[in-house]
Protein backbone atom coordinates (compact mmCIF):
# COMPACT_ATOMS: atom_id res chain seq x y z
CA UNK A 1 0.00 0.00 0.00
CA UNK A 2 0.90 3.31 -0.29
CA UNK A 3 1.02 5.38 2.79
CA UNK A 4 1.99 8.71 4.70
CA UNK A 5 3.07 8.20 7.95
CA UNK A 6 2.83 10.90 10.55
CA UNK A 7 4.07 10.81 13.91
CA UNK A 8 7.01 12.71 15.92
CA UNK A 9 7.91 10.94 19.20
CA UNK A 10 10.08 7.25 19.84
CA UNK A 11 6.67 5.66 20.65
CA UNK A 12 5.80 6.36 17.05
CA UNK A 13 9.51 4.95 15.24
CA UNK A 14 8.87 0.53 15.59
CA UNK A 15 5.60 1.16 13.48
CA UNK A 16 7.46 3.40 11.33
CA UNK A 17 10.37 0.61 10.86
CA UNK A 18 7.73 -2.11 10.55
CA UNK A 19 5.67 -0.63 7.96
CA UNK A 20 9.06 -0.38 5.86
CA UNK A 21 9.58 -3.44 6.50
CA UNK A 22 6.73 -5.60 5.47
CA UNK A 23 7.24 -3.66 1.90
CA UNK A 24 4.37 -0.77 1.78
CA UNK A 25 5.64 2.12 -0.09
CA UNK A 26 6.08 4.88 2.05
CA UNK A 27 5.36 8.14 0.07
CA UNK A 28 6.38 10.88 3.04
CA UNK A 29 7.04 11.10 6.49
CA UNK A 30 5.39 14.03 8.36
CA UNK A 31 6.64 15.07 11.50
CA UNK A 32 7.09 18.13 13.62
CA UNK A 33 9.69 20.82 12.88
CA UNK A 34 12.71 20.70 14.75
CA UNK A 35 12.48 22.35 17.91
CA UNK A 36 15.28 23.56 20.57
CA UNK A 37 15.69 20.56 23.49
CA UNK A 38 17.52 19.88 26.32
CA UNK A 39 19.93 22.26 28.88
CA UNK A 40 21.82 23.40 26.03
CA UNK A 41 19.00 24.79 23.94
CA UNK A 42 20.25 22.39 21.19
CA UNK A 43 17.82 22.16 17.95
CA UNK A 44 17.07 18.60 17.58
CA UNK A 45 14.88 16.40 15.19
CA UNK A 46 12.41 14.02 15.96
CA UNK A 47 12.89 10.57 16.66
CA UNK A 48 10.37 9.96 13.62
CA UNK A 49 12.17 12.05 11.63
CA UNK A 50 15.82 10.32 12.48
CA UNK A 51 14.33 6.69 11.81
CA UNK A 52 12.99 8.04 8.53
CA UNK A 53 16.13 9.59 7.12
CA UNK A 54 18.42 6.45 8.43
CA UNK A 55 15.42 4.62 6.00
CA UNK A 56 16.24 6.90 3.41
CA UNK A 57 12.29 7.96 3.49
CA UNK A 58 11.21 11.55 2.11
CA UNK A 59 10.09 14.00 5.17
CA UNK A 60 7.80 16.71 5.20
CA UNK A 61 7.83 19.49 8.69
CA UNK A 62 5.58 21.38 7.83
CA UNK A 63 4.74 24.27 10.76
CA UNK A 64 0.92 24.28 10.50
CA UNK A 65 -1.35 21.21 8.60
CA UNK A 66 -4.67 23.37 9.01
CA UNK A 67 -5.13 25.91 6.01
CA UNK A 68 -1.75 25.05 4.80
CA UNK A 69 -3.22 24.90 0.92
CA UNK A 70 0.40 23.73 -0.37
CA UNK A 71 1.00 20.74 2.12
CA UNK A 72 -2.11 19.42 1.52
CA UNK A 73 -1.67 19.63 -2.41
CA UNK A 74 1.10 17.70 -1.37
CA UNK A 75 -0.49 15.06 -0.16
CA UNK A 76 -3.38 14.77 -2.93
CA UNK A 77 -1.02 14.83 -5.49
CA UNK A 78 0.70 12.11 -4.01
CA UNK A 79 -3.18 10.46 -3.35
CA UNK A 80 -1.91 7.51 -1.03
CA UNK A 81 -3.97 4.42 -0.12
CA UNK A 82 -4.04 5.46 3.70
CA UNK A 83 -2.19 7.68 6.38
CA UNK A 84 -1.18 6.33 9.04
CA UNK A 85 -1.33 8.98 12.56
CA UNK A 86 0.94 7.74 15.74
CA UNK A 87 1.48 10.75 18.18
CA UNK A 88 2.01 13.15 15.47
CA UNK A 89 0.83 16.11 17.82
CA UNK A 90 -1.00 18.44 15.75
CA UNK A 91 -4.75 18.29 14.75
CA UNK A 92 -6.07 17.21 10.95
CA UNK A 93 -8.36 18.91 9.33
CA UNK A 94 -10.77 17.63 7.00
CA UNK A 95 -9.62 17.95 3.79
CA UNK A 96 -6.81 15.86 4.86
CA UNK A 97 -9.09 13.11 6.61
CA UNK A 98 -10.71 13.19 3.29
CA UNK A 99 -7.43 12.06 0.89
CA UNK A 100 -7.01 8.42 1.57
CA UNK A 101 -9.65 5.62 0.33
CA UNK A 102 -8.70 3.58 3.54
CA UNK A 103 -8.91 6.93 5.88
CA UNK A 104 -6.36 8.60 8.24
CA UNK A 105 -6.02 5.08 10.68
CA UNK A 106 -4.73 6.47 14.67
CA UNK A 107 -2.70 4.26 16.40
CA UNK A 108 -3.36 5.52 20.18
CA UNK A 109 -2.03 4.40 23.22
CA UNK A 110 -5.18 3.14 25.60
CA UNK A 111 -8.09 1.41 25.28
CA UNK A 112 -10.97 3.51 23.90
CA UNK A 113 -12.94 5.80 24.47
CA UNK A 114 -10.82 5.52 28.33
CA UNK A 115 -8.22 7.79 27.91
CA UNK A 116 -8.73 10.52 25.05
CA UNK A 117 -5.89 13.03 24.89
CA UNK A 118 -2.20 13.92 25.00
CA UNK A 119 -1.05 11.66 27.67
CA UNK A 120 -3.62 8.06 27.80
CA UNK A 121 -0.33 5.86 28.98
CA UNK A 122 0.76 7.65 31.81
CA UNK A 123 -3.26 8.51 32.77
CA UNK A 124 -3.62 4.68 32.56
CA UNK A 125 -0.94 4.19 35.25
CA UNK A 126 -2.20 7.55 37.55
CA UNK A 127 -5.97 6.16 37.26
CA UNK A 128 -5.26 2.82 38.70
CA UNK A 129 -6.39 1.20 35.62
CA UNK A 130 -5.26 -3.00 35.78
CA UNK A 131 -5.48 -2.98 31.67
CA UNK A 132 -3.95 -0.96 29.11
CA UNK A 133 -3.51 -0.81 25.37
CA UNK A 134 -3.26 0.58 22.20
CA UNK A 135 -6.65 1.39 19.98
CA UNK A 136 -6.72 1.79 16.16
CA UNK A 137 -8.99 4.49 15.06
CA UNK A 138 -10.34 5.85 12.22
CA UNK A 139 -9.97 9.28 12.72
CA UNK A 140 -12.63 12.00 12.61
CA UNK A 141 -12.60 15.60 13.24
CA UNK A 142 -13.06 14.87 16.92
CA UNK A 143 -10.25 14.24 19.37
CA UNK A 144 -9.80 10.90 19.63
CA UNK A 145 -13.68 10.26 18.50
CA UNK A 146 -13.67 7.94 15.75
CA UNK A 147 -14.28 4.41 15.40
CA UNK A 148 -12.34 1.74 17.13
CA UNK A 149 -10.94 -0.94 14.12
CA UNK A 150 -8.82 -2.52 16.44
CA UNK A 151 -6.92 -3.01 19.89
CA UNK A 152 -4.80 -4.41 21.71
CA UNK A 153 -4.51 -5.02 25.60
CA UNK A 154 -1.91 -5.78 28.06
CA UNK A 155 -2.12 -5.70 31.97
CA UNK A 156 -0.43 -2.71 33.18
CA UNK A 157 0.76 -4.65 36.86
CA UNK A 158 4.01 -2.49 38.13
CA UNK A 159 5.36 -1.12 34.96
CA UNK A 160 6.07 2.73 35.23
CA UNK A 161 5.74 5.14 32.33
CA UNK A 162 8.68 4.17 30.27
CA UNK A 163 8.17 0.47 30.79
CA UNK A 164 4.53 0.49 29.69
CA UNK A 165 5.28 2.81 26.67
CA UNK A 166 8.08 0.53 25.38
CA UNK A 167 5.58 -2.48 25.39
CA UNK A 168 2.65 -0.36 23.61
CA UNK A 169 4.91 0.85 20.75
CA UNK A 170 5.62 -2.27 20.18
CA UNK A 171 2.31 -3.58 20.22
CA UNK A 172 1.01 -0.54 18.19
CA UNK A 173 3.34 -1.77 15.61
CA UNK A 174 1.98 -5.24 15.57
CA UNK A 175 -1.90 -3.66 15.51
CA UNK A 176 -1.29 -1.43 13.13
CA UNK A 177 0.63 -3.94 10.23
CA UNK A 178 -1.98 -6.52 10.95
CA UNK A 179 -4.67 -3.63 10.14
CA UNK A 180 -2.91 -3.06 6.80
CA UNK A 181 -2.75 -6.35 5.97
CA UNK A 182 -6.08 -6.83 6.22
CA UNK A 183 -7.33 -4.03 4.51
CA UNK A 184 -4.82 -4.48 1.76
CA UNK A 185 -5.99 -8.31 1.34
CA UNK A 186 -9.65 -6.63 0.87
CA UNK A 187 -11.22 -8.26 4.15
CA UNK A 188 -14.14 -6.27 5.86
CA UNK A 189 -13.40 -4.74 9.43
CA UNK A 190 -16.02 -3.88 11.85
CA UNK A 191 -15.71 -0.42 12.86
CA UNK A 192 -17.24 0.24 16.32
CA UNK A 193 -18.20 3.66 17.49
CA UNK A 194 -16.40 4.73 20.58
CA UNK A 195 -19.63 4.63 23.45
CA UNK A 196 -19.16 8.27 24.04
CA UNK A 197 -20.55 8.37 27.52
CA UNK A 198 -18.00 6.15 28.66
CA UNK A 199 -15.19 8.34 27.27
CA UNK A 200 -12.51 9.91 30.22
CA UNK A 201 -9.58 12.23 29.49
CA UNK A 202 -5.62 12.14 29.62
CA UNK A 203 -5.11 16.09 29.11
CA UNK A 204 -0.91 17.28 28.80
CA UNK A 205 0.93 16.27 31.84
CA UNK A 206 2.65 19.25 33.02
CA UNK A 207 5.95 19.79 35.97
CA UNK A 208 3.41 20.51 38.53
CA UNK A 209 1.99 17.48 37.91
CA UNK A 210 4.55 15.56 40.06
CA UNK A 211 4.48 17.66 42.82
CA UNK A 212 3.48 14.73 46.04
CA UNK A 213 0.59 15.38 48.23
CA UNK A 214 1.13 13.50 50.96
CA UNK A 215 -2.21 14.07 51.94
CA UNK A 216 -3.16 11.43 49.59
CA UNK A 217 -3.66 7.99 49.78
CA UNK A 218 -0.08 6.39 49.51
CA UNK A 219 -1.52 3.91 46.75
CA UNK A 220 -2.32 6.78 44.45
CA UNK A 221 1.45 8.59 45.08
CA UNK A 222 2.75 4.92 43.98
CA UNK A 223 1.01 5.01 40.90
CA UNK A 224 2.08 8.81 40.63
CA UNK A 225 5.88 8.17 40.99
CA UNK A 226 5.34 5.05 37.77
CA UNK A 227 3.33 6.89 35.83
CA UNK A 228 5.77 9.89 35.62
CA UNK A 229 8.50 8.31 35.33
CA UNK A 230 10.70 9.39 33.66
CA UNK A 231 9.40 12.72 32.88
CA UNK A 232 8.52 15.03 35.01
CA UNK A 233 9.07 12.90 37.46
CA UNK A 234 7.80 13.54 41.51
CA UNK A 235 9.18 15.49 44.20
CA UNK A 236 8.49 17.17 47.31
CA UNK A 237 10.39 19.44 49.28
CA UNK A 238 12.79 18.94 51.88
CA UNK A 239 14.34 21.95 53.62
CA UNK A 240 12.34 24.03 51.39
CA UNK A 241 14.44 22.33 48.41
CA UNK A 242 12.98 20.39 45.79
CA UNK A 243 13.55 16.73 46.45
CA UNK A 244 13.07 14.27 43.06
CA UNK A 245 11.60 10.51 44.38
CA UNK A 246 12.48 8.54 41.26
CA UNK A 247 11.13 5.16 42.50
CA UNK A 248 9.01 4.12 45.71
CA UNK A 249 7.31 1.43 46.85
CA UNK A 250 3.52 0.89 49.22
CA UNK A 251 4.55 0.09 52.61
CA UNK A 252 2.82 0.15 55.94
CA UNK A 253 2.04 3.23 57.86
CA UNK A 254 2.04 4.37 61.60
CA UNK A 255 -1.95 5.11 62.22
CA UNK A 256 -2.11 8.66 63.41
CA UNK A 257 1.00 10.19 61.78
CA UNK A 258 1.09 13.14 60.09
CA UNK A 259 0.71 13.04 56.33
CA UNK A 260 4.57 14.09 54.69
CA UNK A 261 6.19 13.03 58.63
CA UNK A 262 9.43 10.70 58.27
CA UNK A 263 8.81 7.55 59.88
CA UNK A 264 12.22 5.70 59.17
CA UNK A 265 15.44 6.75 56.84
CA UNK A 266 17.65 3.67 56.33
CA UNK A 267 18.94 1.54 53.82
CA UNK A 268 15.61 -0.10 53.01
CA UNK A 269 14.39 3.65 51.69
CA UNK A 270 12.53 6.63 53.60
CA UNK A 271 9.46 5.62 54.81
CA UNK A 272 6.97 8.89 54.21
CA UNK A 273 3.45 9.06 56.26
CA UNK A 274 0.53 9.11 53.93
CA UNK A 275 -3.53 9.91 54.50
CA UNK A 276 -3.19 5.83 53.86
CA UNK A 277 -0.27 4.03 54.28
CA UNK A 278 2.59 5.09 53.31
CA UNK A 279 5.56 5.24 50.40
CA UNK A 280 9.03 3.95 50.71
CA UNK A 281 11.26 6.04 48.73
CA UNK A 282 13.99 3.84 47.20
CA UNK A 283 16.09 6.21 45.02
CA UNK A 284 16.25 10.68 45.24
CA UNK A 285 17.57 13.18 44.14
CA UNK A 286 18.54 16.40 45.72
CA UNK A 287 19.15 19.93 44.05
CA UNK A 288 22.75 19.44 41.97
CA UNK A 289 23.15 16.07 42.82
CA UNK A 290 23.30 13.01 41.13
CA UNK A 291 19.88 10.83 41.56
CA UNK A 292 21.28 7.72 44.06
CA UNK A 293 20.06 5.02 45.84
CA UNK A 294 18.52 5.95 49.26
CA UNK A 295 21.52 4.06 50.98
CA UNK A 296 24.06 5.86 49.06
CA UNK A 297 21.96 9.48 49.86
CA UNK A 298 22.38 9.00 53.60
CA UNK A 299 26.04 7.89 53.72
CA UNK A 300 26.44 11.92 52.91
CA UNK A 301 22.88 13.15 54.58
CA UNK A 302 21.05 12.84 57.33
CA UNK A 303 17.31 12.59 57.37
CA UNK A 304 15.65 12.40 60.91
CA UNK A 305 12.43 10.53 62.10
CA UNK A 306 9.83 12.97 62.49
CA UNK A 307 11.18 15.54 59.85
CA UNK A 308 8.49 17.20 57.32
CA UNK A 309 8.25 16.65 54.08
CA UNK A 310 6.45 19.17 51.63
Amino acid sequence: MKIVFMGTPDFAVPALKRLAADGHEIALVVTKPDAMKGRGNKVQASAVKECALALSLPVSQPEKVKGNTAFIEQLQTLAPDAIVVIAYGKILPKEILEIPPHGCLNVHGSILPRHRGAAPIQWTILAGDEEGGVSIMQMDEGMDTGDVLAESRVPVASHNAEELFDILSEKGADLIAETLAKIEAGEQLTAVPQEDALATYAPMITKKDGQLDFSRPAAELERRVRGLYPWPGTYTYLDGQPFKIWTADLAEGTPGAAPGTVLKADREGILIACSEGALLAKEVQAPGKKRMAVDAYLKGHSIEKGTVLG
